[in-house]
């Protein structure tokens, strides 16, 4: 799966003040443990379950400057939760979007993109093991399975903390949301980001997410 603007702009939204121990399920190529690590996190521990996908997450990360911070599995985190004992400040998450609709012809592809291998009640379990008693749980969902996620967080004691709608121009619906779950029950806040605009115009509000991350953004800084 290519890096997309909703994956970039959740990594920058992900809630690190800074010494946290980050836990990246389904960590892909490594984007959002690396983003997590240069906005200030002690360590980020990716998890990736495709062969392929971990090789890159790995080099990634040996390439990157902040190599001696940042550590990558291979497997499941179903695999992974049962076998360590550390519980982790912050972990995130970019999980398979899409049930119940047809399927990549392409294998990775549909591994990446579709929930067979982790399914919500999955994923929830893991992290209510893995997640410190004052972490947090943020990760990205598409609009209409924030609800039934929701609900099923909330069973086990992950109460929504935080959602942030993200459309990709003032006409459009919103199609993704970025959640934060918590085990302490509190307010939740809601908001509204609009990525662009206009045309290719980012808004100023994703530009100043984005704009550590983004070459485009270099001139500015």
């Amino acid at each position: 799966m290519k890096v997309c603007t909703d994956a970039t702009l959740f990594g920058a939204m992900a809630p690190v003040n800074g010494s946290e121990r980050v836990l990246d399920i389904g960590t892909g190529t490594g984007l959002l443990a690396l983003m997590a690590v240069q906005l200030g996190a002690s360590h980020a521990t990716g998890v990736e379950l495709t062969e392929a996908a971990f090789a890159e997450a790995r080099i990634n990360f040996c390439n990157s400057p902040w190599n001696e911070r940042l550590t990558v599995f291979h497997g499941s985190i179903q695999q992974f939760a049962n076998n360590t004992p550390n519980r982790y400040d912050l972990i995130i998450s970019n999980p398979p979007f899409f049930q119940n609709h047809s399927k990549a012809s392409d294998h990775l592809r549909r591994q990446a993109r579709h929930a067979d291998l982790l399914p919500f009640p999955d994923l929830i379990a893991c992290v209510d093991r893995l997640l410190g008693d004052s972490g947090l749980f943020h990760l990205l969902l598409p609009n209409h399975a924030v609800k039934r996620f929701s609900t099923m967080a909330h069973e086990h004691g992950l109460h929504l903390l935080g959602q942030t709608d993200i459309r990709g121009h003032h006409h459009n619906p919103a199609k993704v949301s970025a959640l934060t779950f918590s085990r302490q029950l509190q307010p939740c806040s809601f908001r509204l980001l609009t990525i662009y605009q206009s045309d290719r115009v980012y808004s100023k509000e994703s530009e100043d997410y984005l704009s550590p991350f983004l070459l485009r953004f270099s001139r500015h800084n």
